[in-house]
């Protein structure tokens, strides 16, 4: 995951920079997002596409629900589109469209046509969610992949994979962009 460069348009600097700074979302307890993903696991192991969607609907409304925000439309599809380039080639695994509110996510791979890992699809629907959700919940006119972007979407996901969260670990890169350092991400945590 790398982050965006920060506009050169000054007027959308301050947008960026907000979304930036924010790391954190408040999720209130009593919510049934660990119980919806687990059914949405079950049915991706299971490889039943339309329960997939029906799952994918039932987290979405929740997830609108705690954070008051209309409820995005989600299309749960096949195999990713394979964009193959010159030097490498890259998978879509989701995306947002925001004229539309719909998020589309794919439950194969490309190549091998393989039901995703839960959570890859899992992470995938949190992230294109949490686009939703800087548009119609925080105020952003526009929704960057920042540091404060993806970390708002890390505390959506370990809150609904019952997982403990972990502070993303940010290194610098050209462009003036940031890289999660996986590397130190994987070393093991230091006693307080």
């Amino acid at each position: 995951m790398i982050t965006e460069s920060r506009p050169r348009i000054i007027a959308r600097r301050a947008e960026y920079d907000r979304s930036d700074q924010m790391k954190t979302l408040y999720i209130p307890g009593n919510h049934r997002l660990h119980a919806l993903a687990h059914e949405i696991e079950s049915a991706l192991k299971a490889e039943l596409k339309k329960q997939v969607q029906t799952a994918c609907n039932s987290f979405l409304e929740e997830a609108a629900d705690i954070f008051h925000v209309p409820q995005p439309k989600v299309r749960v599809l096949d195999a990713r589109p394979l964009r193959v380039y010159e030097t490498g080639s890259s998978e879509l695994f989701g995306d947002y469209h925001e004229d539309t509110a719909l998020i589309r996510v794919w439950m194969r791979t490309a190549v091998q046509k393989r039901v995703t890992s839960p959570g890859t699809f899992l992470s995938t629907l949190c992230h294109e969610f949490c686009h939703h959700l800087d548009i119609h919940g925080l105020g952003f006119h526009n929704t960057y992949h920042t540091r404060g972007f993806y970390e708002r979407t890390a505390v959506l996901y370990h809150c609904c994979r019952g997982t403990p969260l972990r502070r993303l670990v940010w290194r610098s890169v050209p462009g003036n962009r940031w890289r999660i350092d996986w590397a130190k991400m994987r070393q093991p945590r230091q006693p307080k």
